[in-house]
């Protein structure tokens, strides 16, 4: 059985600069630190497999769009025989003030589209998260403009700033169970 790490965002050089590819810089910075040395397209999603001590995590990045992730999602955990709770997925989250790191066990989407896209394709919501702080949206502005709005450069080294973290609770939820990760990320 293989343990998957999802990082939810959006393809593409317009997306690149949002804070709705929260995920995606994540899985990223966890590729570099494991050294993930080639990534390939497979059902709708960037892979990689790579090691963690004896064991292998297949990182991924679907390519689908935020909406359409479940589908890409389902079918690589079919494929590589993943549960839904080894299946960790790292997401913005508009509730939690930027910079603020939070591990969780399922629950609701709350209005998330990639997340409701996993409810509904993945038939479950028992995965695991490491939510990223993006904060809320200024004034009237619309939560969807806010997420795929492009980040004004400080906003971007905050986001970037709160990475390593992100990258280190999906890393401590592998190696020593979601309760720990929770215990030590969630007290901030």
């Amino acid at each position: 059985m293989t343990r998957m790490i999802v990082g939810l965002g959006n393809p593409g050089h317009d997306y690149a600069n949002t804070r709705h590819n929260a995920g995606f810089m994540a899985v990223d910075l966890i590729a570099e630190n494991l050294r993930a040395s080639y990534w390939k397209d497979e059902y709708g999603a960037r892979t990689s497999l790579v090691r963690l001590g004896d064991e292998e995590i297949l990182l991924v990045e679907p390519q689908t769009f935020m909406n359409l992730s479940g589908s890409s999602v389902r079918n690589l955990a079919e494929a590589y025989d993943a549960s839904i709770s080894e299946i960790i997925v790292v997401h913005d989250d508009l509730d939690l003030t930027l910079g603020l790191v939070k591990v969780k066990r399922g629950g609701g989407h709350g209005g998330h589209n990639g997340l409701r896209s996993l409810h509904e394709k993945l038939d479950d919501d028992g995965y695991l998260r490491v939510r990223v702080g993006i904060g809320r949206p200024p004034g009237r502005m619309d939560a969807a403009d806010y997420v795929l709005q492009r980040m004004r450069p400080s906003v971007a080294e905050e986001l970037e700033a709160v990475m390593p973290t992100a990258a280190q609770a999906a890393i401590h939820v592998l190696e020593h169970g979601v309760d720990s990760a929770m215990r030590e990320f969630n007290a901030s």
